[in-house]
């Protein structure tokens, strides 16, 4: 049971096959931020997307609900600015690239010291899995290296985002499932979430639910994956920690 006064959102994608961005999770955004005004958003996930572009595109999303959203990418000390903000939005991309900025800047410590007091993160892919121990568990190709793989710490989980059981025909590339049991098997206290995209896992008010239309799989050692049901309770999950 998660006894910390925890808010996080953490979203598998931001935008769902034919949809908007962000659409599909509007409804959990508008319940999620309540009187929330001014969040600061990290774009260092980005790096084919140039950080003014990325935050136009997220501002002009929160703008909608009525949340003030600006990068740190343009403070000379962004600690103050998530210090300073109401909420805290770390968006998707490259994992490393963002892991490695985030030690850079000093926010990774910040932030996960807001966040722990209670101020609502909301990430989404590489945003999610940086709440996570650990970022072992991301899809992305390393093309730079952070100081090393370990993350906030917010959860005592893993999330692996975009989660698919689709392979492809005729490709002997091993698949999902099969990398995350690599991790469990050599990580055999710590959970991972496959998070499907449309999905989110949210810890809110001392609990941990699955929101989205999909299931979650639930990778633990070397037992068989198990699914956990959109709106299931997830306390389970903080009964192990690394």
């Amino acid at each position: 049971m998660n006894d910390a006064p925890l808010r996080l959102l953490l979203l598998s994608n931001s935008r769902n096959f034919g949809g908007g961005y962000m659409e599909h999770a509007d409804a959990w955004m508008r319940a999620f931020f309540g009187n929330v005004r001014r969040a600061a958003f990290v774009p260092y996930a980005g790096v084919t997307v140039e950080w003014d572009a990325y935050e136009r595109m997220v501002a002009e999303r929160f703008a909608q609900l009525g949340i003030e959203a600006v990068s740190v990418h343009h403070a000379k000390h962004p600690v103050q600015e998530v210090e300073a903000a109401d909420a805290i939005l770390v968006g998707g991309g490259n994992t490393f690239h963002l892991l490695k900025h985030l030690y850079d800047t000093g926010l990774l410590w910040a932030i996960r010291a807001r966040a722990r007091a209670g101020v609502p993160y909301m990430g989404w892919s590489a945003g999610s899995n940086v709440a996570c121990p650990t970022i072992k568990t991301t899809n992305d190709m390393p093309i730079v290296e952070p100081a090393r793989f370990d993350a906030m710490r917010l959860i005592p989980f893993q999330i692996n985002p975009h989660y698919t059981d689709a392979t492809l025909p005729n490709h002997g590339g091993e698949a999902r499932a099969q990398r995350l049991a690599e991790f469990t098997k050599s990580n055999p206290t710590t959970y991972v979430v496959g998070l499907c995209e449309g999905s989110a896992v949210e810890v809110s008010n001392g609990t941990t639910k699955l929101l989205g239309p999909h299931n979650a799989r639930i990778f633990f050692g070397s037992r068989e994956p198990v699914e956990c049901a959109p709106g299931a309770s997830m306390e389970f999950l903080w009964n192990v920690t690394t």
